[in-house]
Parts: structure tokens; C-alpha cells; sequence
């Protein structure tokens, strides 16, 4: 049994997603209803258990988060979180001016509408609510109030105790949360399945990813043609030089673990030792432009195939708050798309199902995005070195 669990750790989340995705749709059309609510009982026992989560999430992470942040000083370090937020968000609205345009052409509008409330033909068998001890914007808001205080005033204490509080909500999610995401999602499936809706969704789900891979690709022309302007350089040679670091990522699917790369392709491209050492694992941090296009699009998506209307104001306060949020994805496991669930339920209303959909999705394409992201952190670094110079 103990083998069993440590291979189940040991086997890399999007393989467990997608396993749960194939197996929840193979077994849901021929399982009887009694294992259909025997399922559909965990999905609402987990729906409770991630609803407690989120705020505890937000304030264990996103506090010594903005905390380390804060507690630098120096006109370089503002420069540079001024330049990867800037990027970032560019990047969300980007992903909702392309997603608006071409998801209507290949997604059927409530195409999932049975991710809604009370859209599953097989209830649970029971139901024990966890209410939250907080709100979502109160954890949000609270974050940052902490954050920038500690940072600050060096509050030694307190940065302390968040600090080990962020351990105890990483190791929560960790050998928690992301281990019971794929049985809720086979949960998911398999309830799809035996109600006869699985078809349109994976379909529409294989759309979605082919379209944000190529935005991915189309961002980083666009990050690399800024970088051109700024440096007076050819924006493809830079952008080849940097290709190690996104086969890297690709493979490591780790921001972090590929930084060793990015640093050596930003030096090639003829960035500073001072500036390249500064920037690039800073940027690792607090710069996930993919990352952000991905959710971006993702939620959109998702919007869109429950025929919920996608309005400009409310995706702008979305992506303005990813931006500030994404700088605690670094030291989640599940990365960026945990740390965005609270946003997601407070600006967008995703219950549970929706988010679990929201993190399908965004596993099934998680290395393309730290490719993104760290592609994207070389383009950054031309950018400072320009202006350290000037």
C-alpha cells in the first residue's frame, strides 16, 4: 500500500489528470448510479475542503510572498517589478482580446452547462458544509496590507510566523489538495459521462489548448518586438538564443529548476553578469506573463462554454489582480493556477467543478507556459540591461 502511494506521488500531475479524465469517462458509461453518487458525495466533501482552503491559501502564500518582496530596496528592483508586472498584465489582456475573438468560432456556448449548480442528474448521498473562516477579499486584501507592512518595517516576528505558516499551507496542498484533484476530476468525468454530456467537453477542451499554445507562441513575438524597440536589437536572434531555456521549461516544467539555462541564454544574449544574476531569478518570481495568458484564456474559455456573457471590466480587474497574485505561484505545488483560485471564485463566481475544470485544463499545457514565462524573463533582462546602460 505504501508502494502504491509513493508511486502515486512520485507520478507527475498531469499524468494523474489525465489518467482521471480517460478513466472517469470510460467507467461513467457503464457505472451504475449508486457509484455515480458515491463519486458525486467526495466531489461535494472536496468542494467544502477546497472552499476552506482558498483563503487560508491566499493569506499563507501571498503574504511572505509580497512580504520578500518588499523587504528589497533599490531603483533596480522597482524598474523590474514594474517592467514583469507591466508584462504580465499586457499579456492577460492579450490573451482576452485573442480569446474573445476566436473562441466564439470554435466554442459551442453551453457546451458544459452542467458545470452550473445543481447540473448533475446523480446527487450526493449526504452533505456536511465547511464554511471558510473568511472571505476571498478579505484574505486578499488582508494579504497585502501584511505583506507590504512587514516588508516595511522589517517586522521580524511576523515575518516569521508567516513563514511558517506558508509551510504548513504549502505542505497542505501538497500532500492534500493536488493528490485528491485527480479522483474530484475523475469524479467529474465520470458523472459527465454517465449523463451523457463528456463528448462536447473534451472536444471543446482540445480546441482551447491548441488555440493557447499558439497564443503562447504569438506572446512571445510581441514580448521580443517591445525588447527590439527598447534595445535596438534583432528581436529573432535574441529570441533564438533563448530557445534552451524554453526546451528546458518544457521539460522541467519549472521555473525555478530552468533558471541556471535562462541565466546562461541571457547572458549570450549580452546581458550583463550584474544585471543577468539580479533580473533572472527575480524574475522566476514575480514574472509569469504565461502563466497569466493561460488562466486568462482558460477562464474565458470556460465562460464561454457555459454561455456566461465574458465583459471587458470585470476580465481587466480579473487580470490586474492575477498580476499581484502570480507572484506567490512560485511556492505552490499545482503552481500559478492554485494561487489564482481565490480571484477566480471572488471577481469571476467559479464554484469548485469550475475551478477543478480551470486546473484540468491548465495542467494539460503546464510546461508550455513556464516555457512562456521564462522565455519571457530573457526579454525582461535585454530590457534592464538596455536602460542600466543608458
Amino acid at each position: 500500500m505504501n508502494k502504491f502511494v509513493q508511486k502515486y506521488h512520485n507520478t507527475p500531475l498531469l499524468v494523474r489528470v489525465v489518467a482521471a479524465i480517460a478513466v472517469g469517462t470510460l467507467v461513467g458509461m457503464v457505472a451504475s448510479p449508486v457509484v455515480v453518487r458515491v463519486m458525486n458525495t467526495f466531489c461535494y466533501l472536496f468542494n467544502q475542503l477546497l472552499g476552506f482552503m482558498i483563503p487560508l491559501i491566499i493569506v499563507g502564500l501571498v503574504t511572505p510572498a509580497i512580504s520578500r518582496v518588499g523587504k528589497e530596496a533599490g531603483r533596480l528592483l522597482g524598474i523590474t517589478v514594474v517592467i514583469a508586472y507591466a508584462f504580465t498584465v499586457l499579456s492577460g489582456l492579450f490573451a482576452y482580446g485573442f480569446s474573445t475573438r476566436l473562441f466564439p468560432l470554435i466554442i459551442d456556448g453551453g457546451s458544459i452547462g452542467l458545470l452550473e449548480s445543481g447540473g448533475s442528474a446523480f446527487t450526493s448521498y449526504f452533505t456536511v458544509d465547511i464554511p471558510p473562516i473568511m472571505d476571498v477579499m478579505t484574505a486578499l486584501v488582508g494579504s497585502f496590507v501584511l505583506g507590504l507592512g512587514i516588508g516595511s518595517f522589517h517586522a521580524v516576528n511576523m515575518r516569521n510566523f508567516f513563514d511558517e505558516f506558508e509551510l504548513i499551507v504549502t505542505s497542505t496542498i501538497s500532500t492534500l489538495i493536488v493528490p485528491l484533484l485527480p479522483p474530484f476530476i475523475f469524479g467529474l468525468f465520470l458523472d459527465m459521462a454517465a449523463s451523457g454530456k463528456v463528448g462536447p467537453v473534451l472536444m471543446a477542451f482540445a480546441k482551447v489548448i491548441a488555440v493557447i499554445f499558439v497564443m503562447t507562441l504569438v506572446l512571445l513575438l510581441l514580448q521580443y518586438g517591445v525588447t527590439s524597440i527598447v534595445s535596438g536589437r534583432n528581436p529573432f536572434r535574441l529570441l533564438a538564443r533563448m530557445m534552451p531555456a524554453y526546451f528546458t521549461a518544457l521539460g522541467t516544467s519549472s521555473s525555478a529548476a530552468t533558471i541556471p539555462v535562462t541565466l546562461k541564454q541571457a547572458k549570450a544574449n549580452g546581458v550583463s553578469d550584474e544585471v543577468a544574476g539580479f533580473v533572472i531569478p527575480l524574475c522566476a518570481t514575480i514574472h509569469l506573463s504565461g502563466s497569466t495568458l493561460k488562466i486568462t484564456s482558460c477562464a474565458i474559455a470556460l465562460m464561454m462554454m457555459q454561455g456566461i456573457e465574458v465583459e471587458f471590466l470585470p476580465m481587466f480587474g480579473f487580470v490586474l489582480m492575477l498580476g499581484v497574485t502570480m507572484v506567490a505561484a512560485p511556492g505552490v505545488p499545482g503552481g500559478a493556477i492554485m494561487a489564482s483560485l481565490g480571484i477566480l471564485e471572488s471577481l469571476l463566481g467559479f464554484d469548485a467543478s469550475q475551478q477543478a475544470m480551470m486546473i484540468t485544463l491548465y495542467v494539460a499545457m503546464d510546461s508550455f507556459g513556464t516555457a512562456c514565462n521564462v522565455t519571457g524573463d530573457g526579454a525582461i533582462a535585454v530590457i534592464m540591461d538596455k536602460l542600466v546602460k543608458s
